[in-house]
C-alpha cells in the first residue's frame, strides 16, 4: 500500500540526497510480479487479482539513474505493456550494471546448461541512466 510507505520512502530519499549519498545508493521498490488490473470473481467468491507479468510497476531511485523519469506504459486497461516494454531479465541486468557487475559474466553451469540470472534475454535499460 503506497499510502503506508510514502512518508518513509520520501524521508529515506530526502535524507540520502541531503547527505550526498543518493548517487551511490540504489533503491529498488518492486514485487516479484504485477497484479491484473481487474479483480477476478464469481458470484459466490471474490478471488482477488491474478499474477500479471505483462504490465506492472516498480520504481528505482539514486545509484546512477535519472530522477523524475517515467519509463514505459501500458494500454488503456493496464493489460499489456505497449511503450518501452521491458522484461524482468532487463530489470535484473540493469540493477546488476548499476551495482558495477556485468550480467553477461555471471554465468554458471547447471545440469549441463550455462545459466545466468538474466538468462539470454536481459539487456541493460540505458535510457533510464544518467
Amino acid at each position: 500500500n503506497a499510502a503506508r510507505t510514502d512518508q518513509g520512502l520520501t524521508a529515506l530519499i530526502t535524507d540520502l540526497k541531503a547527505r550526498g549519498m543518493l548517487d551511490e545508493t540504489l533503491i529498488v521498490w518492486a514485487t516479484e510480479f504485477g497484479r491484473t488490473p481487474f479483480e477476478e470473481a464469481n458470484r459466490e467468491v471474490k478471488i482477488g487479482r491474478g499474477h500479471h507479468h505483462r504490465g506492472f510497476t516498480l520504481w528505482m531511485a539514486g545509484g546512477g539513474l535519472q530522477g523524475g523519469l517515467s519509463y514505459g506504459g501500458t494500454d488503456d486497461l493496464g493489460m499489456n505493456a505497449i511503450h518501452n516494454a521491458v522484461h524482468v531479465h532487463d530489470i535484473h541486468a540493469t540493477i546488476l550494471h548499476l551495482l558495477g557487475l556485468d550480467h553477461l559474466k555471471l554465468t554458471y553451469r547447471h545440469n549441463s546448461r550455462d545459466v545466468r540470472l538474466t538468462d539470454v534475454f536481459g539487456n541493460v535499460i540505458r535510457d533510464i541512466m544518467i
